[in-house]
């Protein structure tokens, strides 16, 4: 499905955002992104950023989930490559919407560097922050009660000393 538009040689940038159910591993968010970066390549295109945006609340209840995971790639290919990508999103349970914007044509694959490292791949399959914790200072922060031995204050300490030294009585 070639347009008399293209240049040949060239290729289309596209943007696909989806969402994925907010309870699923990491591991299974992983085996997804292998997936469709597998898709993407077998294809003839070529992966220009993946980034995972973390658990979001949705605008609205999508197949009874009131949040998602988000993630955001950005790639080269042909446009039938769109096609295949949002097939392979259709057929997996976990993926709950998804979204394909083309936001360039005829774009040069040379001269268009990717920011993708096996890294930051990787990287995508861990989710960030929940929106909430941002939202209310959590994230990031330890939770209550949990005590690492340099952190920890102790009130007791700062005002009656060491535990360990035995508390003396003067006679006045």
């Amino acid at each position: 499905m070639v347009s008399s538009r293209d240049i040949p040689g060239r290729k289309r940038e596209y943007e696909t955002i989806f969402i994925l159910r907010p309870d699923i591993p990491n591991e299974v968010i992983g085996g997804i992104n292998s997936k469709i970066r597998g898709v993407i390549e077998a294809g003839g295109g070529r992966l220009i950023k993946v980034d995972n945006w973390g658990r979001r609340k949705l605008a609205y209840e999508v197949k009874k989930q009131l949040k998602g995971i988000y993630l955001f790639w950005s790639y080269l290919g042909t446009p039938g490559l769109v096609e295949e990508v949002e097939r392979n999103l259709r057929l997996s349970d976990s993926v709950i919407r998804y979204y394909s914007v083309k936001i360039a044509e005829n774009v040069d694959p040379a001269t268009h560097t990717a920011e993708l490292t096996d890294e930051a791949f990787t990287n995508a399959s861990v989710p960030g922050p929940d929106e909430e914790a941002i939202a209310t200072g959590q994230a990031g922060h330890r939770p209550f009660g949990d005590d690492e031995e340099e952190a920890a204050f102790d009130f007791e300490e700062a005002v009656f000393g060491s535990v360990d030294e035995p508390h003396h009585r003067r006679n006045s």
